[in-house]
């Protein structure tokens, strides 16, 4: 019948008509066997005794070996602790299974390790009877008696016609359930959870969680099972509450350069004002305690996101700062806004814009004649949106779509505040503002685009300067600066929108080689000009005639931005994040310095205070704590991901992403040693307590121990340590220095017998008494808190400290807690100070630049003297809410990418606490 229905058909046709006939068939057995499965466990559960470990004496071999090694709780029997893989669950609800499957205890697997320190090869279990001895220490499982009668598939014996349905039921009943036996295997494999049954000797987990002994929790869906040290008998008896040291800022390295103008100003007070991630920095060049007059840093830290761009008012006492747009810790955007707030006691006086700007704030400007009273800002939207607001009430006046293009520089002319002037790529325009008599809304802005004329027209016009009399000069990507003078246009042409009055190039002069950055001018009257490629700083008289020059290191960058501070002096921002201090006669130095790129490496000196910092700009960097200052750095050609000092503090060791590691010499900053371990990137390197040997975790799975000597210079192979099944994340060293623990990639917590060869110790029970000399691992019952969204945070302490990404560092791991922010972007590595007077946090961002440092060892009698509330200012009003990663790509706005040939930055943030004493005010996570 087939051949006759097909003779008409294609062949496809024919395929597909003999692949639904087979589905249909499977669908059927399929259909019969979940039938006869059901069927089977309903007739086992009424047939099978009670399980034999109830009411049922054991022979004398079995009982011996039931004896509870000493150190285990009485409750807790040998198997319980048998090693499994770093996924094992809590045992479930059992039910009883069919023939073969138990309900008890589970034989050891093949190398497992009971507590009494033995271990057993060839499959952990006998295969002796019921009543043979077995292995001391080993619990076998127990099979039920085999029924004597049990059909055969090829016994010959008869049988009536109605038991084989029966027994054909039970043959597919016992091959179900051996399929779901061995499926186990493979859900430990990819971390779900198991059946009732705890499995059978092929299973590599054991499903055991008694109450007291172990603690679990779910990382992406994972369960990880830690267990509880013998001195806590209950979790709720743990202490709760907050420690009592209070957190403060101290000092923030770096200075955010590279990408971003116009965000270097000197207030009246003489401080210095600029911004890095979302902290407003105010500095007072000269040291000492911190605040007003005192020199230092003090930090306005009312931002959620980082800060773009600045603004200062003409009474030198207020700023106003603008930052992007970000999400908060529930995934919800957060808008973009611009403060406005008192430099002197750092109290947000104004929030404007909040819900009207889109990305971002990409650039602010102040009126002047009168007195301040408006704020011109564009945002980052695709039609860079110009608005002008009333500062005093907060509210819009006028608002016009400028340009397509970049806006990188807007100003208001100090003759007349109706005039404001708007630079960028290609383009300068001039625009007209008629404020509506004050009402919100009904300000007109027109606007006079700029005619280049017979001069060259740039690419980009990144910053213009008014002078005294009305004209305008602009630098631009050519090297040039052009004179605009103002004149008054045709009123009978004015043209469609056009201003009354319009500018017209009068001069040029050729100022330097490469792009112009910065144009400053002087209380003299003179101008400052900045250079890129030529590095170059040249003053201008009037005519554009040069007057004097200087050139900035090439080792600092090129020129970003100046200011002008008391007498002569000069400061200079530049493209390295730096911050230069000095005149055009007798040179510059540095005052700040940070790294260029992101910051993955921190370790801190064990005697001294001082710190180290690698990362992705290739410069190793040595920071001197008490002085707020860069020690030395040198190029390691390669990214440094990690660095720990020798317990002696002589040399340091160094990992890079190519598989080489380096020794250090710290004073002579020679290279004492150079090996290579694989070609994947080495991502922690940690030496023991007694410095005897360096343990170095790498992206290839290993683990790889070195034996060191007493000076820390030579080293050799001693072993590695090889079962994780991904990358090694964080690593611990014991007390004794003997033994280790570390994290992968894929969430596995390992311990290791370092003096016995680098032995994996399947025993992870045994462990949990034992003393660690740092607490670096994320996972463990020392950091035992519910996770959300962890993406690889690295928390590199020396104590209960616990950095979380896009979270603040915590000093706690339990609520309540105090914390530390500096930014909302991803925290890579934290570590606590000499003495633990101090955290250091160094954060990665899309765009800024810091670096880390660690606090002095006590405080001055002058800082111990001023009142709670000089030391830490009054917080915000509005609580703080803490951000995460973004959760989708359509969410994240595009600013949060760097372009394509710009590098991320990183930097540093240092933390103090004033005494272990509450103050009379402490800050909480709303306030920093």
């Amino acid at each position: 019948m087939d051949g006759a229905a097909g003779s008409g058909e294609s062949p496809a046709q024919q395929a597909l008509q003999s692949l639904s006939r087979r589905l249909r068939v499977q669908e059927e057995e399929m259909e019969l066997v979940k039938a006869a499965l059901a069927e089977a466990l309903r007739l086992l559960r009424l047939q099978t005794p009670p399980t034999p470990l109830q009411g049922t004496v054991l022979p004398a071999p079995m009982r011996d070996s039931l004896v509870t090694p000493p150190g285990l709780p009485p409750t807790c029997s040998p198997s319980l602790v048998s090693r499994g893989t770093q996924t094992e669950l809590d045992t479930e609800p059992q039910v009883t299974g069919p023939p073969g499957l138990s309900n008890g205890p589970r034989a050891p697997q093949e190398g497992s390790e009971e507590p009494g320190g033995t271990q057993f090869e060839g499959g952990g279990s006998s295969s002796s009877g019921t009543g043979s001895p077995g292995p001391p220490g080993v619990l076998k499982p127990l099979q039920p008696p085999q029924r004597a009668d049990t059909p055969r598939r090829n016994s010959s014996s008869s049988s009536s016609p109605s038991e084989r349905p029966r027994q054909k039921l039970s043959r597919k009943a016992a091959s179900s359930a051996n399929l779901l036996l061995r499926s186990g295997s493979m859900e430990s494999r990819w971390g779900k959870d198991p059946l009732s049954s705890p499995g059978g000797p092929g299973s590599r987990r054991s499903n055991y969680n008694l109450e007291g002994i172990s603690v679990k929790m779910f990382l992406r869906g994972r369960p990880i099972t830690m267990y509880i040290p013998s001195g806590i008998r209950s979790l709720e008896e743990l202490p709760i509450g907050p420690p009592p040291e209070t957190l403060s800022l101290d000092w923030v390295y770096g200075y955010r350069g590279r990408d971003s103008r116009s965000n270097l100003f000197v207030l009246r007070s003489g401080e210095v004002v600029y911004f890095i991630a979302c902290v407003v920095v105010l500095y007072r060049p000269g040291g000492g305690p911190g605040g007003p007059g005192g020199g230092g840093q003090r930090h306005y830290r009312g931002h959620s996101d980082c800060v773009r761009c600045l603004a200062v008012h003409p009474d030198g006492v207020r700023v106003a700062s603008g930052q992007t747009a970000g999400v908060d810790k529930d995934g919800k955007p957060l808008q973009p806004v611009v403060h406005v707030w008192d430099s002197e006691t750092l109290l947000k006086l104004q929030e404007i814009g909040l819900g009207a700007f889109e990305r971002g704030v990409g650039a602010l400007a102040f009126s002047v004649v009168d007195q301040g009273a408006f704020l011109c800002v564009v945002d980052d939207s695709n039609e860079h949106m110009l608005s002008v607001w009333d500062c005093s009430r907060g509210t819009k006046l006028a608002e016009i779509k400028s340009t397509n293009d970049s806006v990188l520089a807007v100003g208001f002319s100090p003759r007349d505040s109706s005039c404001i002037v708007t630079s960028g790529k290609s383009h300068v325009h001039f625009w007209n503002w008629s404020g509506g008599s004050g009402v919100p809304g009904n300000g007109t802005l027109t606007r006079k685009q700029g005619v280049f004329g017979k001069y060259k027209k740039p690419k980009f016009i990144p910053c213009f300067v008014f002078l005294s009399d009305g004209d305008i000069l602009t630098g631009d990507s050519e090297g040039n600066i052009l004179t605009w003078g103002r004149s008054l246009s045709d009123s009978k042409t004015p043209g469609r929108g056009g201003a009354k009055e319009t500018y017209g190039i009068v001069a040029q002069a050729h100022a330097h080689e490469g792009s112009i950055f910065a144009l400053c001018l002087l209380r003299d009257g003179t101008v400052l000009s900045g250079g890129g490629r030529d590095r170059r700083l040249v003053q201008w008289g009037p005519g554009l005639v040069a007057l004097q020059e200087a050139e900035i290191p090439e080792h600092f960058g090129a020129v970003r931005a100046i200011a002008e501070g008391p007498g002569s002096e000069l400061l200079v921002g530049t493209t390295k994040n730096a911050l230069l201090r000095g005149d055009l006669a007798q040179g510059f130095s540095p005052v700040i310095q940070g790294h260029t790129d992101e910051l993955w490496g921190l370790c801190t000196h064990p005697s001294q205070n001082r710190f180290l910092t690698c990362g992705h700009d290739r410069q190793l960097c040595l920071w001197d704590g008490e002085g707020h200052a860069l020690a030395w750095s040198i190029d390691l050609k390669e990214t440094g991901l990690c660095a720990d000092f020798h317990p002696s503090g002589a040399v340091v060791a160094v990992g890079l992403n190519t598989g080489r590691w380096l020794v250090l010499d710290t004073e002579t900053r020679e290279i004492m040693s150079d090996i290579t371990d694989g070609n994947e990137q080495l991502s922690v390197v940690r030496y023991s307590p007694d410095g005897m040997y360096l343990a170095i975790g790498s992206h290839d799975n290993m683990i790889y121990i070195y034996s060191i000597s007493s000076d820390g210079a030579k080293s050799s192979r001693f072993g590695r340590c090889v079962g994780h099944s991904s990358f090694i994340t964080h690593l611990d060293w014991s007390k004794d220095g003997n033994f280790i623990m570390s994290n992968s990639g894929d969430y596995e917590i390992l311990y290791w017998d370092v003096a016995a060869g680098c032995k994996l110790l399947r025993n992870r029970y045994e462990s949990r008494d034992r003393e660690w000399a740092t607490y670096t691992c994320v996972l463990g019952f020392h950091v035992y808190v519910p996770v959300r969204a962890r993406q690889g945070a690295e928390p590199h302490l020396r104590g209960p400290w616990q950095p979380r990404d896009q979270r603040p560092v915590h000093a706690r791991r339990l609520a309540p807690h105090l914390a530390g922010r500096q930014g909302r972007q991803h925290l890579p590595v934290a570590r606590a100070g000499r003495r633990r007077r101090g955290v250091g946090a160094c954060h990665a961002f899309a765009n800024p630049v810091p670096v880390p440092r660690l606090l002095p060892r006590r405080l001055t009698a002058a800082r111990q003297r001023r009142p709670a509330s000089a030391r830490f200012p009054t917080p915000p009003a509005a609580p703080r809410t803490w951000g995460r990663a973004f959760p989708r790509l359509r969410d994240i706005p595009k600013r949060a990418f760097p372009r394509k040939g710009r590098t991320n930055s990183a930097h540093t943030v240092q933390i103090r606490w004033p005494s272990r004493a509450a103050p009379a005010w402490a800050p909480t996570p709303a306030d920093c």
